[in-house]
């Protein structure tokens, strides 16, 4: 039983330390990621900017009524989780920059992609200005899933639609 108690302890100091740990990280980051791709900027803004059917983490697209002329989508993802994005700003083929509306999420932000023409191949750059609310999520976002985590799946589904 003196173990017990003794365990039980142990693991509340570590969530409480986690969670103090997590309270002293910045709320905000930013993070980007860059790839080069051997197709047009045509090709990749058709890809970026439309239904996200093509990623493997996608379960379930719906598209919303737009608000103030702004796509807007909600994406089911692999774990069941929703959330509903909005385009924010579309300068085709080169620079569009979503953000996610849902209010009530421990994590919030927006992901800027730029596409920069170079011959035969263009360059994506997605940088993401995420938040995370919640000190234990901040916590688990910077030391156990890692901040990137979202925009290497994103690249890695993208190069295997593409074929790079």
């Amino acid at each position: 039983m003196k173990w017990l108690f003794i365990s039980t302890g142990l693991l509340a100091g570590l969530l409480i330390l986690i969670v103090v740990i997590g309270s002293l990280l910045p709320q905000k980051h930013t993070v980007s990621r860059s790839v080069s791709l051997h197709h047009s900027p045509g090709t990749v803004w058709a890809l970026i900017s439309g239904p996200p059917t093509w990623r493997p983490d996608v379960t379930s697209y719906r598209e919303l009524p737009p608000h103030e002329s702004h796509r807007v989508w909600r994406e089911t993802d692999k774990h069941g989780q929703t959330i509903t994005f909005e385009t924010v700003e579309s300068v085709p083929p080169y620079h569009l920059v979503t953000q996610i509306v849902d209010k009530k999420l421990p994590f919030g932000g927006t992901w800027v992609y730029e596409i920069v023409p170079a011959g035969n191949v263009c360059t994506l750059t997605i940088t993401e200005n995420g938040e995370v609310y919640n000190p234990l999520f901040r916590f688990m976002s910077r030391f156990v899933i890692g901040q990137t985590a979202a925009l290497d799946g994103y690249i890695k589904a993208l190069n295997a639609k593409l074929g790079s």
